[in-house]
Formats: C-alpha cells, structure tokens, sequence
C-alpha cells in the first residue's frame, strides 16, 4: 500500500442559469448593477436623482428593467461620455 492521495476529480464547470426574468427581456436589480459593476446603493441613488432607466415594479415591491430600457440607457451614457 501507498501513501499517495488519489488524484481529485475535477469537473467541468457547468454552465450558469439563466434567470426567467432574463430570458423574457427583464433584468433585475441586481443582474443591473452586476452588468455595470456598480452598488446597490448607486443603483436606488441614480433611480432618486431620476437618472436610473425605467423599472416596473412588481406586485411584492421588487423591481424590473427591461432590457431594451437597459439598451437605451446605455446608449445615452455613451452619448453623454
């Protein structure tokens, strides 16, 4: 017999889920500040300052932004860089 530790397994990593939300147009809070890298706490700053794109916001208080809406506010970023 050997000491030698068998060799660990490594599995290949799986790919992420997709969110419903997503794959119907619609982001939410946080998927928004992971794609710019921003916090929260900008995120809800912006949205007070009117600065923030659209949201609709569901029945138990969360908040939605559609995709498009995401699109057009990126584009106005770039047009005001």
């Amino acid at each position: 017999m050997t000491d030698r530790a068998k060799p660990r397994r490594v599995r290949p990593a799986k790919a992420p889920t997709v969110p419903a939300q997503r794959s119907r147009g619609w982001l939410t809070v946080d998927e928004f500040c992971g794609e710019l890298m921003i916090s929260r706490d900008t995120f809800y700053d912006w949205r007070k300052k009117g600065r923030a794109p659209k949201c609709a916001k569901l029945p138990n208080g969360s908040l939605r932004i559609r995709r498009s809406e995401f699109e057009k506010f990126m584009t106005t970023a770039e047009d005001n860089a």
